[in-house]
């Protein structure tokens, strides 16, 4: 069974529009995919449309509804913080058991041709009380396509978070440079060559409005 966990160098990276290119890409193709963001902060539940797990589910194809949103989203938490602070915010305590229970039936599901699981933060965030991201990306068993932004010190990020993800044993099916949105950022075709010259593994190059990219990677 094919997968991708997507994973971020940093906060606000674009992972969910990677994994939302990913998953045009592969349901024009015909495919059945599986989608699962396990945890999400920042969430409101009186408008979420335009949510994380919103934008996942229209990349799929369905129309959002609560239902699908805890297929795709089970734990969610109303404060941009991280998701242990988060879920502290609201008098809960998130472990890391019940995180990897929230992705068992993701895991179990036999009929997608392609499984895209997406983690929250940067890839040494925590994502419980006991847990870091990237001990979930690392017990959901699936190559990593780490990314990476465009912006002033994000050459240092990706290559700090493709080291961490090397050190959890994690394999790396590719690095993704998100293009900024910021107008001063660094020549985003410079930033994508120095971390692959550094990286010394394939570098895909995603440009706003242009999602061809996505076809390499699947």
């Amino acid at each position: 069974m094919r997968g991708l966990s997507i994973a971020g160098a940093h906060t606000d990276v674009g992972k969910t529009y990677v994994a939302c290119a990913l998953i045009r890409a592969a349901v024009a193709r015909g495919r059945r995919v599986g989608v699962l963001k396990p945890v999400v902060s920042g969430f409101d539940p009186d408008d979420w449309a335009d949510s994380d797990p919103g934008c996942l589910l229209r990349a799929l194809g369905l129309a959002p509804n609560e239902t699908l949103l805890d297929a795709v989203s089970p734990l969610r938490f109303r404060a941009p913080l991280s998701p242990p602070m988060a879920a502290r915010a609201e008098g809960r305590s998130l472990a890391y058991a019940a995180v990897l229970d929230a992705c068992r039936p993701f895991l179990a599901d036999t009929q997608a041709d392609l499984k895209i699981f997406e983690g929250a933060g940067g890839i040494m965030s925590p994502i419980a009380e006991d847990g870091l991201c990237a001990h979930l990306h690392a017990d959901v068993g699936l190559p990593a396509v780490l990314v990476g932004g465009s912006y002033l010190g994000a050459i240092s990020h990706t290559l700090t978070a493709l080291a961490a993800l090397q050190g959890f044993g994690i394999p790396i099916h590719a690095v993704v440079i998100s293009q900024s949105a910021d107008p001063e950022a660094p020549d985003f075709d410079q930033t994508a060559e120095a971390v692959g010259r550094f990286a010394n593994l394939p570098v895909v190059a995603a440009r706003r409005g242009d999602e061809a990219w996505a076809r390499q990677l699947l």
